[in-house]
């Protein structure tokens, strides 16, 4: 991915200014791809590579701001700059908050423009490492068993071998295989690495909070039993 070459996607309903910013994409080595509106833009495939949207505001179909609403959900490693011939503020404004990198007004300064896509690209590069890595850890975590990733959870919430064989019930032979398990299909190298992994998939806490609950329901199960049995013996 670090060296694939970068896709900056053009959406104006003006031919000229299509054909304009191609050529300047051009001259800088990027790949472009232009669209007259919206819908052919969303009809386009994503890309693996790098990339940022350079957005008119006003478009014969969907807006601009209503296009920059969908690109936020679907293609998320993809920033936004915008531009428009009526760059009020009002406008300006509601495309900066909703995540816009830059908003340029008509007609445009190629150095302006050419900083806002280096920047926009860049940021996109990291997003798409990130997911990379996040998509690895993902795949790693999937790999667990149910216990091993009950085990995980408890040992990376600060507990020793020994309490985390008495919350599972188990030995604490039992619980030192499990975590070799985890560490070894996690692929870390030190109990922080692995903290640092659960707090990245965001699990720890949600995983042993399940455990708890599980671990309570059965608690009052068995007080159940209990009162049920000393009532019937009376």
């Amino acid at each position: 991915m670090s060296h694939a070459t970068p896709v900056v996607f053009v959406v104006d309903d003006d031919v000229s200014v299509r054909k304009s910013l191609q050529l300047l994409m051009g001259s800088e080595g990027w790949q472009t791809q232009t669209f007259a509106s919206a819908q052919e833009f969303l009809s386009s495939p994503r890309v693996p590579v790098p990339s940022c949207l350079v957005l008119d505001v006003t478009l014969p179909d969907i807006n601009g701001l209503e296009l920059q609403k969908r690109v936020a959900v679907d293609r998320t490693d993809m920033p936004i700059i915008f531009i428009s011939g009526y760059g009020d503020v009002p406008t300006t404004v509601r495309a900066m908050k909703a995540g816009a990198v830059e908003f340029l007004t008509k007609p445009l300064s190629s150095d302006a423009l050419l900083r806002a896509i280096r920047d926009a690209i860049e940021l996109s590069t990291t997003a798409l490492r990130n997911e990379t890595e996040m998509q690895a850890l993902r795949d790693c975590y999937a790999s667990l068993s149910g216990r091993e990733r009950q085990v995980m959870a408890l040992v990376v919430s600060g507990l020793m071998n020994k309490q985390v064989a008495g919350e599972l019930g188990i030995s604490e032979i039992t619980v030192k295989a499990h975590r070799g398990n985890v560490m070894r299909k996690m692929k870390a190298d030190s109990l922080a690495g692995l903290v640092n992994m659960a707090a990245r998939l965001r699990l720890a806490s949600a995983e042993r909070g399940r455990h708890l609950t599980q671990q309570s329901r059965e608690t009052s199960r068995l007080q159940s039993h209990i009162r049920l049995g000393l009532e019937a013996s009376r």
